[in-house]
């Protein structure tokens, strides 16, 4: 470590507050350049990162069209207030809302704030207002939707909330189909169904304390969903999960909102991952890769019975910088990259070749429990040797190992940046650059293989 690290180290133990970024080796790394897919350190030693800021870059770092984009609207309207209009604000409002009318047949309207938890806040303002003010939701276990006072109501882990509770009721936690971990003795579609008709069971009269049979109607405004869950381990449901779900909320008057922050843009081979299952959300909350990380820029997109002007007017909910002009630029040149090219096709092939190499390594490591993916979205399950039992210490190691910079590829010292997540913390979750190459892949395989084996030796 050069003088220099030290020194930033213990600035930043001084001067920092630990409560903004999770330091996930000790002692943290510090990070000096970026291309492509990876990052490289002081000693310029490059490591392939298979997370990509949590799938917020999705189009590789330092992509040169988006930088450009960004640098261009540097030199023609850097800022502006945000009671003033610009045009890009409205040319990225007017794509989105036009292509999820046609995708799903429904008007509607594109709110923006600055950051992925701060529009699940707007869309709950959003929800109540149009329920009535009703405050109840419901949420998955194992869900994740933010660290705001709002977000952590309706994110499952109570990690989040003990500190510092919340403003409004917290959700009611509904058991998500995790294929892997099932109830023995059925199917994975057997088993979503037992979900479904579990959760329809709790409306089938008024003691199960959601339901009033008299007047017909819900204490629950809306049930907020990843389609894939993103922290709860890139859990990919059966195919018939959320039909079955969709109609029990549309039988009892219940919104349904997809939460696509990590899943959007292309991560799971379509533009929103929620296509894949063939229902129609009444909200969608998005961010992260809608400007490649260059810009906290989030939104939501709601049907126009929601959110028109009459019903939700102006000043309902707003932030200084939202719908700044630096990230909506970005965001409309990733809409127009995203037209030009058949992004569905990449990504589902690229993901098949890296799902394939996963199952590969599965079969030389009994350690690597269940791995599965969609498109670029995918994960590796760390065992112990019975390959179901969960290894949170392997996959500690792992990430020790990965982030020291001392893996050998082809005689080239590298690191390997992995990202994880799970229920027991022991989930890989693979979010790769959707420009990813074999070559790259082929190297993260090679890496991995070498990864799992030294963490092994080394427990």
């Amino acid at each position: 470590m050069t003088l220099s690290e030290a020194q930033m180290l213990e600035d930043e133990a001084k001067y920092c507050s630990f409560g903004d970024t999770v330091h996930y080796v000790n002692p943290p790394k510090i990070f000096q350049r970026c291309q492509g897919s990876y990052i490289f350190d002081g000693q310029d030693i490059p490591y392939l990162d298979l997370q990509m800021w949590y799938s917020a870059v999705n189009f590789g770092y330092a992509n040169p069209r988006l930088d450009n984009a960004l640098k261009n609207q540097i030199d023609v309207l850097p800022q502006i207030a945000s009671q003033y209009l610009h045009p890009t604000k409205i040319e990225l409002s007017k794509i989105i809302a036009q292509d999820m009318e046609k995708k799903f047949g429904l008007p509607g309207r594109v709110h923006y704030n600055v950051g992925g938890s701060q529009s699940i806040d707007d869309s709950l303002k959003l929800v109540r207002n149009f329920c009535n003010g009703k405050s109840r939701m419901f949420a998955f276990e194992g869900g994740y939707h933010g660290r705001t006072l709002g977000a952590s109501a309706i994110t499952s882990s109570y990690r989040y909330r003990r500190r510092f509770g919340h403003f409004g009721e917290r959700a009611q936690f509904i058991p998500f189909p995790y294929p892997f971990r099932r109830q023995k003795g059925l199917s994975p579609e057997e088993y979503a169904d037992k979900l479904i008709a579990d959760f329809a069971r709790l409306f089938e009269n008024e003691y199960h304390g959601v339901w009033d049979p008299k007047v017909r109607q819900a204490e629950f405004a809306a049930f907020y969903i990843e389609p894939i869950q993103g922290t709860g381990g890139y859990i990919i449901p059966p195919r018939n999960f959320y039909k079955g779900l969709k109609k029990v909320l549309d039988d009892h008057g219940i919104l349904l909102v997809v939460d696509e922050i990590q899943m959007g843009f292309y991560r799971t081979g379509k533009l929103w991952s929620i296509e894949h299952f063939g229902i129609t959300p009444d909200v969608l909350v998005f961010g992260k890769a809608l400007t490649n990380g260059l810009n906290p820029l989030a939104g939501i997109w709601a049907r126009e019975e929601m959110i028109n002007p009459v019903t939700f007017p102006v000043g309902s909910t707003h932030s200084t910088f939202a719908s700044n002009p630096l990230g909506t630029a970005v965001g409309l040149e990733v809409m127009h990259m995203l037209a030009e090219k058949d992004y569905e096709t990449q990504v589902m092939n690229s993901g098949a070749y890296f799902l394939e190499g996963l199952k590969a390594l599965q079969l030389r490591h009994p350690e690597i429990g269940d791995v599965d993916g969609l498109g670029l979205a995918l994960h590796a399950e760390l065992c112990e040797a019975d390959g179901f039992t969960p290894n949170k210490a392997l996959l500690d190691k792992m990430v020790d190992i990965g982030l020291s910079g001392t893996l050998d590829y082809k005689g080239q010292k590298m690191g390997l940046v992995l990202d994880v997540g799970g229920y027991y913390k022991n989930v890989i979750t693979f979010a790769p650059s959707l420009e990813i190459s074999r070559c790259e892949i082929d190297q993260a395989m090679e890496l991995l293989d070498q990864l799992i084996s030294r963490a092994k030796r080394e427990l």
